[in-house]
C-alpha cells in the first residue's frame, strides 16, 4: 500500500516476540497464553508483509478502513480461508455493508444508527461477524466510542433491540493517560454485562492490557515497522495501532 516500506523488517522474528511477551504478560497474572489472540493490524502496508505474517502463522488480522481492505484482502481471503479479519476503525454507516460483506469482526459499533445499518445488513445477507462495542473510556471528543455512562444501555440496545452477535467491549485509552485504568474500567462494564472478549491494547501497551484481561490486542508497528503513507483516496479516519 505504500512505496515508503521498510523491507527490511523481520516480521517473523517481531511474530515471535510479540507473541512471547504476551505469554509472559499472561502468565505473570494468572492466565493461559492461548486465551489472548493477537490482531495483527496491516493498516497501509501492502501485500507482501501481510503474505511474510501469513507464512508465519499469523491468522487474525485488523484493518482501519474499508476501501484499503477492499484492495488487500478479498484475493488474500480466498487463498487463506481460516484467515479472520478485523475491522478496527471508525465504520460509516454507508459502508456498513461492505463491512458486514468482508470482515468476520467488526469491533467499532458505537451509536444506534451504525447498530441498525449493520443488523440490517446481517439480516439481508445471512451474514453475521462477531461485533464489538467501542467505548470511549476517556470520554474524548475526537475520539469514536459509546460513552462508559451509556454503556450498560447501549449494550442492551445492541443485543435486545437489533439483534446484533455481540461478543465483548474495545477501547483506545487516551495517549496521555495510564492506559491500565482504562483497561481496568473497560474489563469492568464487560463484566458486569456478561461479554467474554475484550480487544485493548495495542503496540505500546500490549502488555499491560493482557494483564488487565484483554482477549485480543491489536499490533501494528511491533510487528510490521512503521506504518507507510497513506493512500490517496482512502476514506475511513485512522486509529494509532
Amino acid at each position: 500500500m505504500s512505496d515508503q516500506e521498510d523491507d527490511s523488517v523481520d516480521i517473523a522474528a517481531n511474530l515471535i516476540k510479540v507473541k512471547s511477551e504476551i505469554a509472559a504478560a499472561a502468565e505473570t497474572a494468572g492466565r493461559s497464553p492461548e486465551h489472548v489472540t493477537l490482531v495483527a493490524v496491516s493498516k497501509t502496508h501492502g501485500t507482501e508483509k501481510i503474505l511474510s505474517a501469513i507464512q508465519a502463522g499469523q491468522r487474525v488480522f485488523g484493518e482501519n478502513r474499508i476501501q484499503e481492505a477492499q484492495e488487500k484482502w478479498p484475493a488474500l481471503k480466498e487463498k487463506y480461508p481460516d484467515i479472520r479479519l478485523h475491522l478496527i476503525g471508525p465504520l460509516q454507516r454507508n459502508k456498513a455493508a461492505l463491512a458486514v460483506g468482508l470482515f468476520d469482526v467488526i469491533e467499532t459499533i458505537d451509536r444506534p444508527k451504525l447498530a441498525r445499518a449493520v443488523a440490517r445488513h446481517m439480516d439481508e445477507t445471512g451474514r453475521r461477524p462477531d461485533c464489538y462495542i467501542q467505548v470511549n473510556t476517556g470520554d474524548e471528543p475526537q475520539k469514536a466510542g459509546v460513552l462508559p455512562i451509556d454503556a450498560d444501555d447501549f449494550i442492551a440496545a445492541c443485543i435486545e433491540e437489533f439483534g446484533l452477535p455481540i461478543r465483548g467491549l474495545m477501547c483506545i485509552p487516551p495517549v496521555d493517560e495510564e492506559p491500565s485504568l482504562h483497561f481496568a474500567l473497560l474489563n469492568n462494564i464487560a463484566k458486569r454485562n456478561g461479554l467474554a472478549s475484550l480487544s485493548m491494547g495495542m503496540s505500546a501497551d500490549y502488555d499491560i492490557a493482557v494483564r488487565f484481561g484483554a482477549t485480543h490486542v491489536r499490533v501494528g508497528t511491533a510487528i510490521f515497522g512503521a506504518r507507510g503513507t497513506i493512500p490517496i483516496g482512502v476514506d475511513d479516519p485512522t486509529v494509532t495501532t
